[in-house]
């Protein structure tokens, strides 16, 4: 019996899709792990049927090239896809850098669409599943980080419509809403240095990354929740991580005042630049 097959995006050490790689081998699948820099996902070349492939998720070239070698391996098919890969940027938005928040939009947002186009055909053979790693962010205004919220927010959307595109052709689409999970996206986060004139450069050290937040739950709790749905044959939106219950049942009903307050500081930043949130 051929084994089933998951190609994963952005596997560096320490992150959820590298966790996610060992979950799913550890099942018995095929793993087609991929990260820009297989340096940085080196461990996993140990482990049994575990593939190692370099891929740049905002290149178009490579995902062709990361398809044919997946396409060699497993005659065409490819039973689920996981787009992980994720970037962060924080930054008020009067002085956001335009062109890095279209940066990040190609990492969040438009790699997913160049992985789904690279990767559709052989998803539709397997009648497989598409995991897209949605965020609660995408349900939440924050202050500093609106572009990267609003990434978040594009992908849910996204993967919500291609759920019902895809399943008259067979296929599973699961919107991932994470909550806050352990993984290195913080640490990834950019410094934030603000132009002289900024509005908010007399706090721009409270500003800095990784800002305050709820407890995240582990990386192998997520994963191992994550893996068991994807197989279990789950279908669109499905919700775990730190924050997800306020999220998805009380935020909706709280003025933003509430919501912004419950985040250490960002009263008293209000204050020092002469501004109310509300």
């Amino acid at each position: 019996m051929t084994k089933k097959s998951v190609l994963i995006t952005g596997c560096s050490t320490g992150g959820i899709g590298h966790a996610l790689a060992v979950a799913f081998q550890k099942r018995g699948l095929t793993v087609f792990a991929t990260a820009r820099s297989p340096s940085k996902m080196a461990d996993l070349a140990s482990l049994p049927n575990v593939h190692l492939i370099a891929l740049d998720v905002t290149d178009a070239q490579a995902i062709i090239a990361a398809a044919k070698k997946v396409e060699a391996e497993t005659g065409g098919k490819l039973d689920i896809l996981v787009n992980n890969a994720g970037a962060m940027y924080s930054m008020p938005i009067l002085d956001t850098d335009v062109e890095k928040a279209k940066a990040l939009f190609d990492v969040n947002y438009w790699a997913a669409i160049r992985m789904v186009k690279g990767f559709g055909d052989m998803v539709v053979k397997a009648k497989g599943v598409v995991v897209n790693m949605g965020s609660i962010a995408g349900s939440l205004g924050i202050p500093m980080q609106s572009t990267y919220n609003t990434s978040k927010a594009a992908i849910n959307i996204l993967s919500e419509g291609l759920r019902l595109e895809l399943a008259p052709l067979g296929v599973r689409v699961l919107t991932v809403m994470a909550g806050n999970v352990t993984s290195n996206i913080s640490e990834n986060a950019n410094t934030i240095t603000l132009p002289e004139d900024s509005y908010y450069k007399p706090i721009e050290k409270e500003l800095q990354p990784p800002f305050p937040k709820a407890p995240d739950i582990p990386t192998e709790q997520f994963v191992e929740w994550l893996a068991n749905k994807t197989l279990a044959g789950t279908t669109g939106m499905i919700w775990n991580g730190g924050n997800t219950f306020l999220v998805r049942w009380v935020v909706p009903w709280l003025p933003t005042s509430v919501v912004v307050s419950d985040i250490p500081s960002c009263e008293s930043i209000g204050t020092r630049v002469g501004l109310t949130y509300g």
